[in-house]
């Protein structure tokens, strides 16, 4: 059975949604037969301190390389600041941790047959070419989300010189993988036009747990605490950034406003949080509401406690990334408005599932007409989510796409040790 390295910049106890699935993945690969190891950071990006009570972490190398267990999977942690809107500190921190998790990677964890790396960031992909060449190991590119497009489409890098550098990084990559892995069709298709060989791509989905997340009753403790028990509740749960392009919920709670009985709910962190908690607190009647981060032990009461639930991308990130919270929606029983450009993975996925509708990023008027048509058809839209449930049971489950995983990295670590 191939050794496994999984090299991830988020992993449990970190509280954000590839840290979930890596951790679940790690999990299941062990259970699968494979002598699983990960290298990550410590936790900075969502903190949750039960969580982090539960997995207590020893030094290693003092301060810089923590060590702990993950349901029986060996976890070390990398030092690691906490997560800052500032671009400059965060490549910084990026660095660090791949300077340790790479000499890590080289004289401490068992030598690895497959390494498998989620991006983003981009650079994680050079620090497994290192591990990878000079361990005599292979290694899994996991494109989360595709860069560095996504900051070039935002506007967040402009400069030439940098682009090209990033380009050739991508290319770079790209070429020493073994595999790699995107996580919906037209992923693949971006790819494919970069001149990535077809054969080292697999569309291999992300998934959720579907007895982690139940559908939960519609009041529930969540929606007493915040008063939504008697409303139409549109809920967010998430980033609050650049990428998710929420300023059109705020125009279409004002379409909305004073026609229904609607509450948009904003729960979440980011580089945006505290702009738009100013922007809900001047809205007149207040029909947004924006909350903190909540614990991860939450969110069954949080999508329970909607009767929709939101997920925005902004307007040319649809074909660089599918935002891993839908197949949570669905497996929660609820419908979904998808505000994303019509032709993304993310409208196709809705559209497939029959599991709510998709309006276009920049339209406030198409939004605020789904969310009317959710007041009024309260029953329709109960189907919808229930369609969503069914499809996730089918195509998203957790056993079935960590049976993907093992079966590709047991092809890849066989190559690795002829």
């Amino acid at each position: 059975m191939p050794r496994v390295l999984i090299l991830s910049l988020v992993f449990p106890p970190d509280s954000v949604s590839t840290a979930e699935i890596m951790g679940d993945l790690a999990v299941d690969l062990q259970a699968r037969g494979h002598d699983v190891t990960v290298l990550t950071t410590a936790p900075h990006y969502n903190r949750d301190l039960d969580a982090e009570r539960r997995q207590p972490m020893r030094a290693v190398w003092g301060p810089l390389l923590r060590r702990s267990e993950y349901h029986g999977v060996r976890v070390f942690h990398t030092a690691m600041p906490a997560k800052t809107p500032s671009v400059v500190r965060r490549i910084a921190a990026w660095c660090g941790f791949h300077a340790i998790s790479t000499l890590a990677g080289l004289v401490l964890v068992p030598k690895p047959d497959v390494i498998l790396s989620p991006s983003p960031p981009l650079s994680i992909g050079v620090s497994a070419w290192i591990v990878a060449r000079l361990r005599r190991a292979r290694y899994i590119y996991n494109v989360q989300e595709i860069y560095p497009d996504i900051a070039i489409n935002l506007g967040a890098v402009r400069n030439a010189a940098l682009i090209s550098a990033l380009r050739t990084l991508e290319r770079f990559v790209y070429r020493g993988a073994a595999a790699i892995t995107v996580i919906a069709p037209r992923m693949r298709d971006r790819l494919l036009a970069k001149h990535v060989p077809s054969s080292t791509i697999h569309v291999i989905p992300n998934f959720v747990d579907l007895a982690r997340l139940a559908p939960a009753p519609r009041h529930n403790a969540f929606s007493a605490r915040h008063g939504l028990d008697d409303v139409v509740t549109l809920s967010y749960a998430g980033n609050m950034g650049p990428a998710q392009g929420l300023d059109v919920v705020f125009e279409a709670a004002k379409i909305v406003a004073g026609r229904a009985p609607v509450q948009f709910v904003l729960i979440g962190d980011g580089t945006l949080r505290a702009r738009f908690a100013s922007m809900a607190a001047g809205l007149h009647p207040a029909n947004v509401t924006v909350l903190p981060y909540q614990p991860n032990s939450l969110m069954p009461l949080i999508y329970g406690a909607s009767d929709v639930s939101l997920v925005p991308q902004a307007a040319a990130t649809g074909s660089d990334a599918i935002p891993s919270k839908v197949y949570r929606i669905m497996a929660s029983g609820r419908p979904v408005i998808a505000v994303t450009d019509p032709s993304s993975d993310l409208a196709a996925l809705v559209r497939t599932a029959g599991c709510g509708v998709a309006v276009p990023p920049s339209d406030p008027g198409a939004l605020a007409d789904a969310v009317m048509d959710a007041a009024g058809r309260r029953q329709a839209w109960r189907e919808m989510g229930e369609r969503g449930r069914s499809h996730v049971e089918a195509h998203y489950s957790r056993e079935v796409v960590s049976g993907l995983y093992d079966e590709l990295i047991r092809r890849i670590g066989a190559d690795a040790v002829r």
